[in-house]
């Protein structure tokens, strides 16, 4: 039961078992209803052929009986007692009568006419308004009952029908005929033997298709496991899945698999390089840092203080970019506070005293750029940005804040030598710099864009870099505006 395939053939066949059982019952009910409706019809028009006869005063002795075998006949009066039956006759059950032998006045040999047994007298005016008036058959439908009748020693089943008939004499006689239920029971019985016959086939037939066809279905399925298994033991995340020609859910799936191994197999090699490139930006400072130490140790007056410093400084501003990596790697959502770009921007620039170059900010006064983030986020990613035009601005750095659609675009400018537009995605990877920029002492560790685009994307916004009037890059930042409250 574990396996999907027993699971889809068994739940298949018992599917098919309800649906065929259920279908038998209905065809053996519309056979059996549909055969005894044929009965039924015989044995009306055989109990109202009688019936006729007695209606016209025909006596008992001088009935036309056709078929006397299959169609059993039993004539009572109003008493229910029986004044005649059928030659051959010996017992009969659901009739309702008093006996089967007839009353004396008709007995054997006997051919007394109907209107002999009228020993009440009734005229026209004096019967029950419900029989048949004198010399006519009921118009009604006559009543139908199932019994049994023994005729010529054997008995079986039949199916009764009783009509009413009034002699000319005003005698109201009952008469039941009779039709054997035998063909209907042999045809039930031998359809329901072939269903009982055939079902088992049926449903081994539709057991195997089933698993046939649901272990066919499912085999790219186990090419796929295998596959992944395989990749799992070799941690070789180069290899695909097989992916099948068809264009059903299990192609899907092997398509979708594959794409999640091409963004996993991404992920870890940008993980591995990270790692890497890490490590060595760590060893250089960490280095530089422990050889002046020990000089400092064994020559005091030798120490560097200030490289030992800028030291320690480069470390920990590398350490807090990993360290907003890692977080933004892991998922962390950006607050929700409102922020006014323009306020942000000011204050960022007038912290900044240290700066090579002057920073000139261009914000409208009376406008309003609100968004919604992270305050440190946002000031880390203007912060990266301005370090960024100080390492390359030859004069002149420009902060520009506007609207821009429906969100704020900081753009910040510089007059340096600019960023080669084969170059321009390439800058936001991380650990990377541009060969002039890994010339510098303060050149970085290649993170800051990085961060800053990560950074920008987590807003709902973007990061791009362009070609300023100036001559240098422009790098713009767009923020949707806040949402209303």
């Amino acid at each position: 039961m574990r396996s999907v395939r027993a699971r889809a053939a068994i739940g298949a066949t018992l599917v098919v078992a309800v649906a065929l059982v259920a279908a038998g019952l209905a065809v053996l009910s519309v056979l059996r209803t549909n055969l005894i409706d044929q009965a039924d019809l015989q044995a009306e028009v055989a109990a109202r052929e009688v019936a006729g006869q007695l209606a016209l005063d025909t006596a008992y002795a001088d009935l036309d009986l056709d078929d006397e075998e299959d169609h059993p006949v039993q004539v009572t009066d109003e008493e229910g007692r029986v004044v005649f039956v059928s030659k051959g006759l010996r017992a009969i059950s659901g009739t309702a009568s008093t006996g089967v032998s007839p009353v004396p006045s008709a007995s054997a040999g006997a051919t007394p006419s109907p209107g002999d047994d009228d020993d009440d007298g009734d005229d026209d005016d004096g019967g029950d308004s419900a029989r048949p008036a004198r010399g006519e058959v009921s118009s009604d439908d006559p009543d139908f009952s199932d019994g049994t009748a023994t005729v010529d020693g054997k008995q079986a089943d039949y199916r009764f029908a009783a009509v009413e008939a009034t002699t000319p004499a005003g005698l109201t006689l009952t008469v039941h005929a009779g039709a054997p239920l035998a063909a209907e029971q042999e045809a039930v019985n031998t359809v329901r033997g072939a269903m009982l016959t055939g079902l088992p086939l049926l449903l081994a037939v539709v057991a195997g298709v089933t698993w046939l066809v649901t272990r066919r279905a499912l085999r790219p399925v186990e090419g796929i496991r295998r596959e992944m298994a395989a990749i799992t033991a070799s941690e070789d995340l180069a290899r695909r899945v097989p992916e099948p020609g068809s264009r059903d859910e299990i192609a899907a799936l092997a398509r979708t698999t594959n794409e999640t191994l091409t963004v996993l197999e991404a992920s870890v090699e940008r993980q591995r390089r990270f790692v890497a490139d890490a490590s060595h930006e760590l060893r250089s400072p960490i280095a530089s840092l422990r050889t002046q130490l020990e000089v400092a140790e064994a020559h005091p007056e030798l120490l560097d203080l200030p490289g030992a410093v800028a030291d320690t400084v480069r470390l920990q501003v590398l350490a807090a970019d990993l360290l907003l990596l890692a977080r933004l790697d892991a998922g962390e959502k950006p607050g929700a506070a409102r922020l006014e770009v323009g306020a942000l921007v000011r204050e960022e620039v007038s912290q900044r005293t240290g700066d090579r170059i002057p920073v000139t900010v261009e914000v409208a006064e009376d406008a309003s750029y609100e968004v919604n983030g992270s305050r440190g986020q946002l000031v880390r990613v203007i912060g990266n940005l301005l370090d960024n035009a100080q390492r390359h601005a030859a004069h002149r750095i420009t902060v520009q804040v506007a609207a821009d659609g429906s969100g704020v675009r900081v753009e910040i400018r510089d007059d340096g030598a600019g960023v080669p537009e084969d170059e321009r995605e390439r800058i936001f990877e991380r650990f990377v710099r541009l060969d002039d920029a890994r010339s510098r002492d303060d050149g970085g560790a290649g993170l800051g864009l990085a961060i800053a685009r990560d950074v920008a994307t987590r807003h709902g916004g973007t990061l791009t870099v362009h070609r300023a009037p100036e001559g240098g890059a422009a790098f713009r930042l767009w923020l949707p505006y806040a949402a209303a409250a």
